[in-house]
């Protein structure tokens, strides 16, 4: 699609001595205010160069580029150049565009031969997978997917915890309290009551540590009842998170955990070792790292067990080793970003030059209404029972409303995860929140429903005006009869999409996107409330079918890099 910006610096670029094109386009500003036109330059930095007032500069830039056919009009306001693009030109370019493409919309190629890792979820094997663990969860795929659709070769990761001393204490709580019965029959649950009352009862007999930190040394060494119990653990508990990640639509691409690199860390304390940078501190190792305003990183322990600086570290070399990757993304709390610090720094000390490619990603903490999660204390909201009753509420929602749809239940677990999903989504990614049903399940405003909804309105029409029409709109149509503000207006935001995506992967952020696909539909709704779509008119008829096509493939994009469902009846 043709870039209005550029299209407008090299209009420019003629009438300004002293600036190169790039900085030019630069300059280019988009008015908040549409009344000021859909561009805007600013001419305060030519007085210096031209010698003249900014009013004066911006009056004679008006007239001189006022006649060139890109442009309805243009206007001098004070400093500013104000100029608005043929609606007409501007629809056809845009609408032609986004139907040619379809799914493809907003994909790009800046991506390619560039390897990216996305790092995300990684949950505790046998604790429970709970609301806290959907931030990174949800953020971390939609991240994934905003980077797949720029053209990279993206691989995802589920760093699975699954190693430490926590395992010492559930096989020590599971032979002591446990049975295996209810492990099989419920997993997590029985697991996390075992491991909740192993705290209970350390407290009263602290023995009980020095038991669990003995079973875990014996793990460590490959003891074959530890290590039976510690896989049975790890598969009875994937097999728990699969089902949360297949009602998600997540997959990866690998489970490696911090088991997986147990046996690649002594390199890496022989290499510290190696390099000077390792002092003994009361038994343990550490690195210093005082000058660059860090806290000293702890590497092992005084009785030589690792840490998870030392797995982390090991992680990365494994991966930059095997995939040569272009960034190594871990979607993670930012309780963890002194950590990520640390370790980071570490890498870079060693002198892995790639170190700066490893990205932490921060989001914000969830917390529960009634005070903090506990795992300890088994003060947790699981996820499934999350997701199952959004979908249970939905399902009643779609019953009392008498929605159309051929399949309730399909149609309810689309609208109910999905507005758990981008309500997760729906806010910058840092912000701290407290869950809550009410919003969680509030289906009016600028939700997830919201936006699915109004997808299927723009599928209903379709439906309506028939194949004919639709084929005809594909094939070309006459933009002038969707050139009215609202119309404009849609467009406008549907010509971002692409420069969006791309914000959205730069930043990390999906909640661009989000907020995007809000303005997508609520643009559209205004379109659809200002003007009738299905005249008699033909030609007017298949344009706005053509505009209306658009806007439903801009939408259900925007939600697929969200990853969300586009219902076509709601």
């Amino acid at each position: 699609m043709i870039s209005y910006r550029e299209r407008i610096a090299d209009i420019l670029a003629p009438q300004i001595e002293g600036l190169e094109k790039e900085e030019i386009m630069s300059m280019i500003e988009t008015p908040a205010d549409s009344k000021m036109g859909d561009y805007a330059f600013p001419c305060f930095k030519l007085a210096k160069i031209l010698r003249k007032a900014p009013p004066m500069i911006a009056k004679s830039i008006a007239e001189d580029i006022r006649e060139d056919s890109v442009f309805e009009r243009v206007e001098s306001v004070n400093a500013y150049v104000n100029m608005f693009i043929s609606k007409e030109e501007f629809a056809k370019e845009v609408v032609d565009e986004v139907i040619e493409k379809g799914d493809d919309y907003g994909r790009s190629d800046i991506g390619a031969g560039k390897k990216v890792i996305v790092e995300y979820s990684s949950p505790n094997i046998a604790k429970p997978f709970h609301i806290g663990h959907i931030r990174s969860t949800v953020i971390g795929n939609s991240i994934y997917k905003i980077y797949d659709f720029l053209g990279y070769d993206t691989m995802r990761i589920n760093h699975l915890g699954d190693y430490g001393t926590q395992f010492g204490k559930m096989i020590c709580a599971y032979r002591r309290w446990g049975n295996k019965e209810d492990v099989i029959k419920e997993p997590i649950k029985s697991l996390l009551s075992y491991y909740t009352k192993f705290h209970e009862e350390a407290e009263k007999d602290p023995s009980l540590e020095d038991e669990a930190r003995a079973i875990f040394t014996r793990l460590e060494k490959g003891e074959p009842e530890e290590v039976e119990l510690w896989q049975w653990f790890r598969d009875e508990s994937l097999k728990e998170f699969n089902r949360v990640y297949e009602m998600l639509g997540i997959t990866f691409d690998s489970y490696n955990g911090e088991s997986f690199y147990s046996d690649k860390m002594p390199r890496f304390v022989n290499e510290l070792k190696e390099s000077g940078l390792l002092i003994e501190d009361d038994g343990a190792q550490i690195v210093k790292l005082d000058e660059y305003g860090l806290p000293p990183a702890l590497i092992t322990k005084s009785d030589g067990s690792t840490l998870y600086i030392t797995r982390d570290i090991a992680a990365a070399v494994y991966r930059k080793e095997t995939y040569d990757f272009y960034k190594n993304i871990y979607v993670v709390a930012s309780q963890q970003n002194l950590h990520f610090q640390q370790w980071i720094k570490v890498i870079e000390l060693l002198g892995y030059e790639w170190a700066n490619d490893c990205v932490h990603v921060p989001f914000g903490l969830v917390s529960m209404e009634e005070g903090t999660m506990s795992t300890r204390q088994g003060r947790v909201i699981f996820l499934e029972d999350v997701l199952n009753r959004a979908v249970e509420q939905t399902k009643k929602i779609i019953v009392e409303k008498n929605v159309n749809t051929e399949n309730i239940d399909e149609t309810a677990r689309e609208v109910g995860i999905g507005a758990v999903v981008f309500n997760e989504l729906s806010n910058y990614r840092i912000k701290d929140y407290v869950f809550s049903w009410d919003k969680v399940l509030n289906f009016e405003g600028e939700t997830g429903p919201y936006v699915q909804y109004t997808h299927a309105r723009a599928c209903s029409i379709l439906r309506n005006a028939g194949e004919e029409i639709q084929a005809n709109a594909k094939e070309g149509f006459d933009a002038k009869y969707i050139t009215s503000e609202s119309a404009h207006r849609l467009m406008k935001l549907i010509y971002e999409m692409p420069e969006v995506i791309v914000e959205a992967g730069e930043k990390y952020e999906p909640s661009v996107v989000t907020r995007h696909i809000v303005d997508i539909a609520q643009a559209f709704n205004k379109f659809y409330h200002d003007e009738h779509i299905l005249v008699d008119n033909e030609d007017e008829k298949t344009a706005k079918v053509a505009l209306v096509t658009a806007a439903k493939t801009a939408i259900k994009n925007g939600l697929g890099l969200l990853g969300m469902k586009a219902p076509e009846k709601m």
